[in-house]
């Protein structure tokens, strides 16, 4: 299998708990840093990862959204202490409650960046092989759910795209438009019947829900994995037991205020931008490694295919008559 990147190729435990730490901090640190620092480096991954094609979503669905969530918090929350202005409502417009409304949309941002890095790393079958014994059933419906959505597309283009060759396009007035959306949806939704039913026969004949069936697998959880673990989880413990203690705590009502920059605090900052940054590192740090070695192999083989001339010309030169 060929891995997107090399952070990929960890043991799916690896992944999954990398995933976890992100989302969980996330969704629950509030502080201007902490989100700054989980946007960016979820932006950055996610580009790494999708390349400029994760450019255009982002920009039409994504800033959208989560502008619309730092705009709307104002209008319906009027909590703080720095009133700027009233509404003909006469409900007071607080600094506080635009700059929660920013915080809350960069925390939504992050949040979405960081699932679609984890639907390119954790592939269907690193899910099914984290809880496909612990929760088998579970684990299939939730792998052929992640499954539908994108599948239902590819066949939605591949219906719309045979439709236009016949001269049936959804070109043209509203009604036009109308049926060629219900036969395309009527075409998924057989499509969809006949795959279940394959599906269903597929799984029944390889023995799925037996007792004692196993299931092949390339994962093996090496030297590698355990210290990215170790890693993953010294970050996310330290990060934890800071949190806990205040150091990365931050309100937004009545003021803004939290914990101050000290050495402790800068610390922790420093900590969580190592554990949002570890995938990147590992793959920049892989490239570097590669071209290296790429370039130290084309260098050692130009030096072998480049002969000497010289030594070639007396080596291979014919005998004269008089030395025969």
């Amino acid at each position: 299998m060929q891995n997107r990147d090399f952070f990929s190729g960890y043991h799916p435990a690896v992944n999954f708990l990398y995933f976890g730490l992100v989302l969980a901090f996330s969704m629950v640190f509030m502080h201007p840093v902490c989100l700054t620092i989980s946007v960016s480096a979820a932006l950055a991954y996610c580009i790494y990862l999708r390349g400029r094609r994760a450019l255009r979503p982002l920009l039409t669905y994504l800033l959208p959204a989560a502008l619309l969530a730092a705009v709307l918090n104002p209008v319906f929350n009027h909590e703080g202490a720095t009133i700027l202005l009233y509404f003909s409502s006469g409900n007071p417009l607080t600094l506080e409650s635009i700059v929660y409304g920013f915080a809350a949309a960069a925390m939504l941002a992050s949040v979405v960046l960081w699932f679609s890095c984890y639907h390119e790393i954790m592939t269907t079958d690193k899910f099914v092989y984290l809880f496909g014994r612990v929760i088998p059933s579970l684990s299939l419906v939730l792998s052929m759910t992640l499954r539908l959505v994108p599948r239902l597309r590819a066949q939605a283009r591949a219906v719309a795209a045979a439709q236009r060759c016949a001269g049936g396009g959804g070109s043209g007035g509203i009604m036009r438009r109308a049926r060629s959306g219900l036969t395309i949806f009527s075409a998924l939704v057989t499509w969809s019947l006949e795959s279940s039913i394959e599906t269903a026969d597929s799984m029944r004949s390889r023995g799925f829900g037996l007792p004692g069936r196993t299931a092949f697998s390339l994962y093996r959880f090496d030297g590698r994995d355990r210290t990215a673990t170790a890693f993953l989880l010294a970050c996310g413990g330290y990060i934890l037991a800071g949190a806990l203690r205040g150091g990365l705590s931050w309100h937004y009502y009545p003021t803004a205020a939290g914990s101050a920059g000290g050495p402790y605090t800068l610390s922790l900052y420093g900590t969580y931008l190592a554990l949002c940054l570890l995938p990147l590192f590992l793959d920049i740090r892989e490239e570097q490694s590669w071209r290296t070695t790429e370039s130290g192999e084309r260098r050692a083989g130009r030096a072998r295919r480049i002969p000497n001339p010289r030594r070639n010309r007396s080596e291979t030169r014919l005998p004269t008559e008089r030395e025969e």
